[in-house]
C-alpha cells in the first residue's frame, strides 16, 4: 500500500485509526447537538450563547498551556490518552443524562463545556504527537493527513446523523451515543503492540522547560509566521458552528436536519483537503499562503449566497481550503521541530488554534446577532486575507519571493539561501534544511 494511505501498513496505526473514526463520529454528533440545544432549546436563537460555549470549551487550551505541552513531552502519551478519553466519555454521559431527563439548563452546558475544554487541553497535544509514536518520521506527514481525513470523514457523517436523531429522539440521546463511542478508542489503545511503538527519548525534566518552547519558536521565523497565520484564521475564521447554525436558522429558516446536512456538506470539502494534504510528504509555506487566500475568498462568496443549496456548495470549497491550511500547518510544524520539543511546540500550536476561539467566537457571535450571519462570515473572510498577507510577507523577507511575467504567464520564484537560522542546534539545522528543500520549487507557475 503506497501513496495516500501508506501509514495504514503499520499495525498500530491501523488499530488507532479504527478506534478514532468511531469516536470522532460521536464527537461531531455531540458538537452538532450541543450547538442546536443552546441555539434553539435553551435560548431563542442566541448566537452569542453559542459563542460563549465555544469559548469555555476551547479557552483552557490557552490557560493550561504551561501544563499541557509539558505533559505531552514528559509523560507516557498512551496512558495520558487513556485518562483523557475516559474523562471525555464520562462528561458526555453526564450531560446526556441531564438532557434526557429534562433537567439541563444553560449554565450547566457552560460548566460541561469548560470541563471538557480542560480535559481536551491535555488530550489534544498528546493525541497529535502520539502519531509520531505510531509511525516513523518518513510517514509522519502522511499519518497527520490521514488523522485529519478521519476527523473530517466523521464530520461528514456525524452532523447528518445528529440532525436526524435530534429530530426523532432529541439531543440527549446524541450525547449518550457519543459517550458509548469512546469505548472504541479506549479499546484501540489497549490493543496496541507496545514493542512496535516508535518511542523517542522523553524531554528531560528541568526548570524553565515550558519557556524553552517559546524560545524555540521565537528563533524560527517560519514557525512564527505559520503560527501567526493560524492565530488569525483560528480566532476569527474557524467559527463554523456559529456561521452554519446562524445562516441555517436566520438566513434560510431551516430546521435541525438541514443544519446537520450543511455541516456534513462542508465536511466533504474537509475530507478532500485532508486527503490532498496526506499525499504531500513535505508541506510548504507557499501552500499555507494559497490555502489562506482561498479561505478568504470562499467565506466572502459564502456570505453572498442567496439560498441554502448554493451556500452548501460553496462550503465544500471552504472545507477544502480550511483543511489544507490546518493540516499542512500541523505537518510543517511537526516535521521541522526537534522531537524533544515537539510536544511543547504542538501545545503552543493547539493553544493558538483553539485558544483563540474564546477571543473570536464571542465577537463573531455578537456580529451575527447585531448585523446578521452574512457579516459574521465577512469577519472570517477578513481573517483569511490577513493570514495570507502574513505568509506573503514571510516569503518576501525570508525566501526572496519574486513574481514576474514570462511568455504571457504569471510565475513566481523562491530563493533557497541554504543557511540555517542563528542560534540553533545541529539537529534543528538539519530540519531547517529539510524545510528549505521542501520550499525550494523555484520558478513555479501560478
Amino acid at each position: 500500500m503506497t501513496g495516500t494511505f501508506r501509514s495504514l501498513r503499520t499495525y498500530n496505526y491501523r488499530v488507532w485509526a479504527s478506534g478514532a473514526i468511531v469516536s470522532n463520529i460521536g464527537t461531531w454528533m455531540q458538537r452538532t447537538a450541543q450547538d442546536w440545544l443552546v441555539l434553539t432549546g435553551l435560548t431563542h436563537h442566541n448566537a452569542t450563547a453559542v459563542g460563549i460555549v465555544m469559548s469555555l470549551q476551547f479557552g483552557p487550551q490557552m490557560l493550561l498551556l504551561p501544563l499541557t505541552g509539558y505533559a505531552a513531552d514528559h509523560f507516557d502519551r498512551r496512558k495520558l490518552l487513556f485518562a483523557t478519553q475516559a474523562s471525555m466519555g464520562t462528561l458526555a454521559l453526564l450531560l446526556g443524562l441531564l438532557t434526557v431527563t429534562g433537567l439541563v439548563q444553560l449554565w450547566q452546558v457552560y460548566v460541561f463545556a469548560g470541563l471538557l475544554g480542560c480535559v481536551t487541553a491535555f488530550d489534544s497535544p498528546a493525541r497529535q504527537t502520539f502519531v509520531s509514536d505510531l509511525v516513523g518520521e518518513a510517514d509522519l506527514a502522511n499519518a497527520v493527513g490521514l488523522n485529519s481525513t478521519s476527523f473530517n470523514a466523521a464530520r461528514m457523517i456525524g452532523p447528518a446523523v445528529a440532525g436526524l436523531l435530534i429530530a426523532s429522539v432529541g439531543t440527549g440521546w446524541v450525547f449518550l451515543i457519543n459517550a458509548l463511542s469512546f469505548i472504541a478508542v479506549l479499546g484501540a489503545l489497549r490493543m496496541l503492540r507496545l514493542d512496535q511503538l516508535y518511542l523517542k527519548p522523553r524531554a528531560k525534566r528541568a526548570r524553565g522547560s515550558f519557556v524553552e518552547g517559546f524560545k524555540y519558536v521565537w528563533r524560527r521565523p517560519d514557525l512564527k509566521a505559520a503560527l501567526l497565520m493560524l492565530f488569525l484564521i483560528g480566532t476569527f475564521g474557524l467559527n463554523f458552528p456559529i456561521f452554519i447554525s446562524t445562516m441555517s436558522v436566520t438566513a434560510f429558516h431551516a430546521g435541525a436536519g438541514e443544519y446537520g446536512v450543511l455541516s456534513s456538506t462542508m465536511a466533504i470539502g474537509s475530507v478532500t483537503g485532508a486527503l490532498l494534504a496526506a499525499r504531500r510528504s513535505k508541506p510548504r509555506m507557499a501552500l499555507l499562503l494559497g490555502a489562506a487566500t482561498v479561505f478568504g475568498v470562499g467565506c466572502t462568496v459564502a456570505s453572498l449566497m442567496p439560498n441554502y443549496v448554493l451556500f452548501g456548495i460553496v462550503l465544500i470549497a471552504v472545507g477544502v481550503s480550511t483543511q489544507t491550511f490546518t493540516t499542512s500547518t500541523n505537518s510543517l510544524v511537526q516535521l521541522t521541530t526537534e522531537p524533544a520539543m515537539r510536544g511543547r511546540v504542538i501545545a503552543i500550536l493547539l493553544a493558538i488554534a483553539l485558544g483563540g476561539t474564546p477571543l473570536g467566537a464571542p465577537v463573531v457571535g455578537w456580529v451575527a446577532d447585531r448585523f446578521g450571519p452574512r457579516w459574521a462570515l465577512g469577519v472570517g473572510a477578513a481573517s483569511g486575507f490577513a493570514a495570507a498577507l502574513v505568509g506573503l510577507l514571510y516569503l518576501v523577507k525570508y525566501r526572496q519571493l519574486r513574481v514576474y511575467v514570462e511568455n504571457g504567464w504569471l510565475r513566481y520564484s523562491i530563493d533557497d539561501p541554504r543557511q540555517a537560522p542563528p542560534q540553533v542546534s545541529p539537529a534543528m539545522a538539519v530540519q531547517n534544511a529539510v524545510l528549505n528543500e521542501a520550499e525550494e520549487d523555484t520558478s513555479s507557475s501560478v
